[in-house]
């Protein structure tokens, strides 16, 4: 299921520009905007029943997503409606005292402390910095398993592999050789390889930005080293059914090469 991360505030508070600079930084995350849901219903209900309508329309939306994170861009003026998306991240543009709407303004509930972070003024590049690292917890000083290799594609193999190496340091980068077409084989890019690595281990209850890292890296067919260079090589041996599974034999039932 994916993670929410709200933010509210009067219009006119800055929700947008942070909402799209976490976008922008965050992998496998979408923006969902209040208005632009609100145009896709021709819902442009402002009542208390309207807002109400909106807050389970936009959970509801969340929470179908196919995204890691789920970005909800939106004023949510009542306490009861933060709690209906009872996200996991909630942060307030307390930067405007008042909007030019009067009706929004009569019911807006202000609570500093329900929130992870109240933003005072405009800074999005540094708040969004700080969000990012606050839940992205891949430390790239520690130590770190390697997984190199063309995933074309990702199957359940790959999948145990990963496990066993995570035991290992706690956190995997997840190397992706840039080799579509080569060798006459190798259908998938970078970015269809990715989704499938990261929709794979999402199912799984693995999070991307905590436990591993998915990267584009050169066609790389030798690794080469000197003594003592301070990392291993190890090959992970598994059960026969995991050993006969193919990414061969499932491109060609896939009717690719």
């Amino acid at each position: 299921m994916s993670k929410i991360i709200l933010v509210y505030g009067l219009p006119g508070s800055g929700k947008s520009t942070i909402a799209n600079k976490i976008f922008q930084k965050l992998e496998s995350s979408i923006v969902l905007n209040g208005d632009q849901i609100r145009k896709e219903f021709n819902d442009w209900d402002f009542t208390l029943n309207g807002r109400l309508r909106q807050a389970n329309r936009m959970k509801k939306i969340a929470d179908e997503s196919t995204k890691q994170w789920v970005i909800l861009d939106f004023i949510c003026p009542l306490v009861s409606y933060r709690n209906i998306i009872n996200p996991d991240v909630k942060i307030f543009m307390n930067t405007i005292s008042e909007s030019r709407y009067n009706n929004t303004d009569k019911i807006f509930e202000k609570t500093l402390e329900e929130n992870d972070y109240n933003f005072d003024d405009y800074n999005s590049d540094y708040q969004s910095d700080l969000i990012i690292k606050k839940i992205q917890k891949f430390d790239w000083k520690k130590e770190t398993v390697q997984m190199l290799g063309r995933w074309q594609p990702w199957h359940d193999g790959h999948l145990e592999l990963f496990k066993r190496c995570l035991k290992k340091t706690g956190q995997v980068s997840i190397q992706v050789r840039d080799c579509q077409n080569w060798e006459d084989s190798n259908p998938f890019d970078f970015e269809t390889v990715k989704s499938n690595i990261i929709k794979n281990l999402d199912a799984n209850g693995f999070t991307l930005g905590n436990d591993y890292i998915v990267q584009l890296v050169p066609n790389i067919v030798n690794i080469t080293y000197g003594r003592k260079v301070g990392y291993k090589i190890e090959q992970e041996y598994f059960d026969n059914k995991i050993e006969d599974i193919s990414a061969t034999k499932i491109r060609k039932k896939m009717g690719l090469n």
